[in-house]
């Protein structure tokens, strides 16, 4: 089976996936970049910051458990779209904030709108991929965030010297409507491809998990009564908003520890985000790999998910230098291994649940996600305000490291005990 021929349209499907969670990814880190100029053009407070941030958060928990279900009901190919063309509307809005409370009600918008993605993503993958590919399938698409978090500390301090922060808002925002121009036009599910041939259908539906369009998901109630929901939950909760922090707080992190100046392309940055484009995919390309090796699903997905929560643990060190390469390594090492992670627990729901009910799981445990995400922004704020006040922020940044190096592995144990056939 040559790629030319029979996976064509699945990897034109793949990268359709991916640019267009790399432009959610754009969209939404522009304000952590942006940080120290609204910070002086609004007289924000760390916890000013903190509440923005979990003003998205909560929108987009909120978000993510009406996509997943709505998704499940009217398909990947209307619900992506209704989700894109409202976040980058959202994006644009920022521009014409006046206030904290104007942001505020932006991040709200967007947190909502952008919160489509996943599910969207994950259950095109579901439809578009048999098990034993899904993993480096989902790899390749969330790599798509990684790219954004590379590509935006390059464009937006451009556009920000260039024409101002407005403008940075208003460019990368418009991004979105292009892409909204592909999708409608080559999107569709296998059986309704004009194009895809016999022997690529068959091979997607090689795992026999086949599903009439017209299969109604399982009650949502119901899924909370699964186990494998709950592990899923648990999975997102304690490490989704380890990746919040690097993705809103290390450009200032970077900024007052080792004087970055954030007005210009930021080297360190562009490292640390390049690293997460390689975990995402190694990290989804091993457990694939393992699998077509001859390990059961399960047994290779929690070997590599205990392999990346171990490559987590330096990021503890970071304390303890003062040479920003060395922080930028440790940093790297765990952002990539987030984002590895990351690849294989959104297939851990493809594992254990049937595709029409995957975009209502990972709408449930994305929204858990977030919940973290709120918390999670709220005890930075005051930590870093409090070692601020005493004139040493740098030691509120490094007790924020040492709770993200803990959170992989605790969430792993929890994973497993769930996911446990002796406790099924």
């Amino acid at each position: 089976m040559n790629i030319s021929s029979e996976k064509r349209i699945r990897y034109g499907i793949l990268a359709l996936l991916f640019f267009g969670t790399t432009i959610n990814y754009i969209d939404r880190q522009v304000i952590g970049l942006l940080k120290p100029t609204l910070e002086k053009e609004f007289n924000w407070t760390e916890t000013d910051y903190s509440n923005i941030v979990m003003a998205f958060s909560a929108a987009y928990a909120i978000g993510l458990l009406g996509f997943g279900r709505w998704i499940d009901k009217i398909g990947t190919k209307l619900g992506y779209a209704v989700s894109v063309f409202f976040w980058s509307i959202a994006a644009v809005a920022h521009a014409f904030a006046k206030s904290t409370f104007g942001f505020g009600m932006a991040r709200v918008g967007l947190g909502l709108a952008e919160a489509g993605n996943f599910p969207a993503a994950i259950k095109s993958v579901a439809e578009w991929f048999p098990k034993k590919e899904r993993a480096l399938a989902t790899g390749i698409f969330n790599s798509g965030a990684n790219v954004g978090a590379v590509v935006a500390p390059i464009m937006v301090p451009a556009i920000l010297g260039a024409y101002g922060w407005q403008e940075a808002f208003v460019i990368t925002g418009a991004i979105g409507f292009i892409w909204l121009i592909f999708w409608w036009k080559y999107y569709e599910t296998p059986a309704r491809h004009k194009k895809i041939s016999k022997e690529e259908f068959d091979y997607i539906h090689s795992d026999n998990e086949v599903v009439l369009e017209t299969e109604a998901p399982v009650k949502w109630i119901t899924l909370f009564k699964i186990k494998q929901t709950w592990a899923f939950i648990f999975g997102k909760l304690l490490t989704d908003p380890v990746w919040w922090f690097f993705l809103f707080w290390l450009p200032s992190y970077f900024a007052e520890t080792f004087n970055l100046d954030l007005k210009k392309p930021s080297l360190p940055l562009v490292i640390v985000y390049t690293a997460t484009t390689i975990g995402s995919i190694g990290g989804g390309f091993l457990s694939s790999y393992l699998i077509k090796k001859g390990w059961n699903v399960q047994r290779a997905r929690k070997t590599t998910m205990f392999i990346i929560a171990i490559c987590v643990l330096p990021i503890m060190l970071a304390q303890f230098t003062q040479n920003i390469w060395v922080a930028v390594g440790l940093i790297s090492l765990a952002a990539a291994a987030h984002q590895a992670w990351s690849a294989n627990i959104f297939t851990t729901v493809s594992d254990y649940f049937p595709k029409k009910d995957i975009s209502s799981v990972v709408g449930i445990g994305g929204m858990a996600g977030s919940v973290g995400g709120i918390l999670f922004p709220l005890a930075i704020g005051m930590i870093l305000d409090h070692f601020k006040l005493l004139g040493n922020i740098t030691a509120g940044y490094n007790i924020i490291f040492i709770m993200c190096g803990s959170a992989y592995l605790l969430a792993w144990l929890i994973m497993h005990f769930l996911t446990n056939k002796k406790n099924s």
